[in-house]
């Protein structure tokens, strides 16, 4: 038996567990938010003095709660690394009473994710420690519970010390915490697995494997009736089973259930069905259990690529961490939803999660809206990349671990993967090759339905290897994930026909060529950007920065006042970048599209960093540039394209047809105000257009609201755009001003900002800059229903109100 927290599953477990939290037994609340009331002091002290010292400093704070993000930055061990951000050790407590209950009810404690290190106390004793930062687990609390109506004192120590993360983690219980309660007789939270079969003919085959547990001393009869409804709610299959449970003792029972016309679950049509499980006995309902899946099946062949649903699918991937920028680490609802909106509005249709599992609100989101992923479980293995990461619980803990993330989340339709490491150091030796080996054991034995993967990279890391080494590292996999190295595919593809590849890691300048090489063959399935979206810590992996002519090239890595990777598609505000329009035009998403390259100094040279993006901008403002030279790139598949400046052709260009530049035109213009026009040329003939307009002296500031609507919980929020604009509504990309929050009614700012990766004093600031024109604030209801007036104003353009109303 596996040992998950106090949580035993038996080796034939295949299970997740997503019930909603309004489900019920006997008047009984099964899964419980644990978010409120919950108290944090910063720094370590000793137990005693946790539980019985009135002297200790203990602040209010909501749970998910991330205390790295709320203090100042710093020169700090993690440095460059983390942001220039804050670890060290704190300490939550929360005092809470259990309702009355039958004395054979169970108590479980269910964490979706704290960083690092942590430590679960209750009532003085401890319960439980986890190390990993990003696993779920759950502790048994029942022993130690107080009798109802007697406080319990429940204490968290959290440790994020010393260099332990390549990029920025967050601290503390970032995401969100349960109190679970059951009977003796129960079902396992994580031991339902629903898988599905496709028939010709219209219908599909929904099997449902569910563990029965009984804890108490004697031998029970149950029955177990589980109902299949659609997205509507509709009842369309069901069947019910009898089972006599030996004492303490789980039993898995398995159920076969016919759906007639199912609805197939892919990226356009992310149709999601329930599986209502519920346990009685003596006529008595114990447990229920309502568990979301899809019904669509997926494939993996060199010959035919990656099919859903049996439809070929090139996948327009994207890398994520797991920060929500301005908000840090902490995981809230609505946060983790609006990142996959944002991947799915900029064209991706899958995701690999970097390089830890993501929360369970992100795959839910994924699920709702259609978004593929990649669910990843380790940076690294028994070696280190720094000297306090993972490496040190690894032997003992990577089984744990890994069982967690498969047996969490392979319900969710849209993970169509399972990676089990990014660039590990170990990857080709005989240990490494017996570690991946055992990994994949352990998924099969959790989840033979998908395929597993990692990511692969060349031997920077082990110069004394060559990239044949890499056989023995990809020998493992099912699929193989390549980091940077997309000038092997091919000679790959003729030495292994039969290995199907993807690129896991590629560069936003080198993005034509891997997807060009997606198109041509189909054993490569997809791509896969980094990043989707800029995250906090590798401060300025992405950065592109004017130098004196012949001097040396910047590190890869810049320092103060750098805390920004700069390199994603989208920055942390949610507003697209200007690498982005190349992407467009590989994916279909637009036939045409322009950038502007800012002026450089006299005497000075543009460095590029390998994951940067020139210093261009998608803008004809250049006030100050007026006569001179600026260089105009255009980005289309049309062989040719025109160039106008107010209606005045500039000239005509041929399509560059390889190298890096390809799918591009270059143009030198001069500048002059007014409108600049690229058009795309079919056969002599002017298809579809780009235009850049200058836009007038800004005027005044535009605030909107992605939602003006909002429910009354800690977990939805509003995402505000605060933009300089012309009198036309243009931003104006080249002017920036400061701004003053405030907020009144039932809500409150939670964090503001704006997307520099330099600019410290703006982050999550009151009194933010703007940046290219635009800021944004988050805002989070607070003290019931009614609404909130969130007050913009600035010096010179005035002020703005915009209300958001709580329901």
């Amino acid at each position: 038996m596996m040992k998950l927290g106090r949580y035993f599953i038996t080796s034939m477990v295949c299970g997740i567990f997503l019930v909603a939290c309004s489900a019920q037994r006997d008047n009984q609340i099964r899964k419980l938010r644990f978010d409120d009331n919950w108290c944090f002091h910063y720094g370590d002290m000793p137990v005693s003095v946790v539980f019985h010292s009135d002297t200790v400093q203990w602040k209010a704070v909501d749970i998910p709660h991330d205390w790295s993000i709320e203090m100042p930055f710093v020169k700090s061990e993690g440095g460059i690394a983390v942001g220039q951000t804050q670890g060290g050790t704190g300490w939550y407590r929360k005092i809470f009473k259990i309702s009355e209950t039958e004395p054979s009810e169970r108590k479980l404690l269910y964490f979706e994710g704290v960083y690092m290190e942590s430590e679960i106390w209750l009532n003085g004793k401890k319960v439980f420690y986890h190390p990993y930062g990003y696993t779920s687990f759950y502790c048994d609390i029942t022993e130690l519970c107080n009798p109802s109506g007697q406080e319990n004192v429940l204490a968290v120590k959290v440790k994020n010390e010393g260099e332990n993360s390549r990029w920025y983690s967050g601290s503390g219980i970032y995401r969100h915490v349960w109190l679970v309660t059951t009977g003796r007789l129960h079902l396992h939270e994580w031991g339902v697995f629903v898988t599905t079969e496709i028939f010709s003919g219209n219908r599909a085959k929904v099997n449902v494997a569910v563990d029965v547990s009984n804890q108490s001393d004697k031998n029970t009869d149950a029955v177990l009736h589980v109902t299949i409804r659609n997205d509507k709610g509709e009842v369309v299959g069901e069947d019910t089973s009898t089972c006599t449970l030996n004492e303490d003792r789980t039993e898995t029972v398995y159920h076969s259930i016919l759906v007639d016309k199912p609805q197939l679950w892919s990226m356009d049509t992310p149709v999601l069905y329930t599986a209502d499980i519920k346990l009685l006995s003596d006529g008595i309902y114990k447990d229920v259990l309502s568990i979301p899946f899809g019904i669509r099946s997926i494939s993996f062949s060199a010959k035919e690529g990656f099919l859903l649903n049996g439809v070929p699918v090139k996948l327009k991937g994207g890398c994520v961490h797991h920060d929500n920028g301005l908000l840090g680490a902490v995981a809230i609802d609505r946060a983790e939803e609006r990142k996959v909106e944002l991947l799915k509005a900029n064209g991706f249709n899958a995701v690999r999660c970097a390089h830890n599992p993501p929360s369970e609100k992100f795959l839910d989101a994924c699920d709702r809206l259609g978004l593929l992923v990649i669910d990843e479980a380790f940076d690294q293995w028994q070696k280190p990349k720094n000297k306090n990461d993972y490496h040190r619980f690894f032997n003992e803990w990577s089984e744990i671990d890994l069982a967690s993330m498969i047996l969490r989340d392979r319900n969710h339709p849209s993970v169509i993967m399972w990676s089990i490491g990014n660039e590990i150091q170990e990857r080709s030796d005989s240990v490494g090759v017996e570690i991946a080996q055992k990994l994949k054991s352990i998924v099969k034995k959790y989840d033979a339905t998908r395929p597993v993967t990692a990511a692969i990279n060349d031997y920077w890391d082990n110069p004394t290897l060559k990239w044949e080494a890499s056989f023995n590292a990809f020998a493992p996999l099912d699929v193989c994930g390549y980091n940077y190295m997309w000038w092997e595919y091919e000679n790959d593809s003729k030495s292994y026909p039969e290995r199907i590849i993807y690129g896991s890691e590629t560069t936003a300048m080198e993005r034509a060529v891997n997807w060009d090489l997606v198109e041509k063959y189909p054993n490569i399935i997809g791509d896969f950007i980094w990043t989707a979206i800029d995250y906090l810590g590798e401060s300025g992996i992405g950065h592109a920065i004017n130098v004196n002519k012949g001097s040396k090239n910047p590190p890869q890595f810049l320092d103060w006042p750098w805390f920004n990777a700069w390199c994603g598609d989208i920055d942390i505000c949610g507003y697209r970048k200007p690498q982005t329009a190349l992407r467009d035009i590989l994916w279909g998403n637009k036939k045409i599209a322009m950038l502007v390259h800012l002026p450089i100094p006299e005497g000075q040279e543009e460095r590029v960093s390998y994951w940067g993006w020139p210093d261009e901008e998608s803008s004809w403002n250049w006030e100050g540039n007026e006569g001179k030279e600026m260089n105009v790139k255009v980005y289309s598949r049309y062989s040719s394209v025109r160039l106008y400046l107010n209606d005045m052709l500039l000239g005509e260009k041929s399509i560059v047809g390889e190298g890096l530049d390809k799918y591009s035109a270059q143009f030198k213009v001069k500048y002059i105000p007014g409108i600049l026009k690229a058009v795309g040329v079919d056969a002599g003939v002017e298809r579809e257009e780009c235009i850049l307009i200058t836009s007038g002296i800004p005027v005044e500031i535009d605030v909107k609201a992605d939602r003006s609507i909002l429910q009354d919980t800690k977990n939805d929020l509003s995402y505000v755009r605060i933009e300089l604009v012309d009198k036309e509504g243009n931003i104006v990309s080249d002017q920036d001003c400061k701004v003053e929050l405030s907020i009144s009614g039932k809500g409150r700012i939670l964090s503001a900002g704006n997307a520099c990766p330099t600019d410290m004093e703006s982050f999550r600031s009151l009194s933010p800059m703007t940046y290219k024109g635009r800021a944004l604030a988050i805002l989070q209801p607070k003290g019931g229903k009614g609404c909130m007036r969130l007050t913009v104003k600035t010096e010179k353009y005035g002020k703005k109100t915009i209300t958001i109303n709580v329901e």
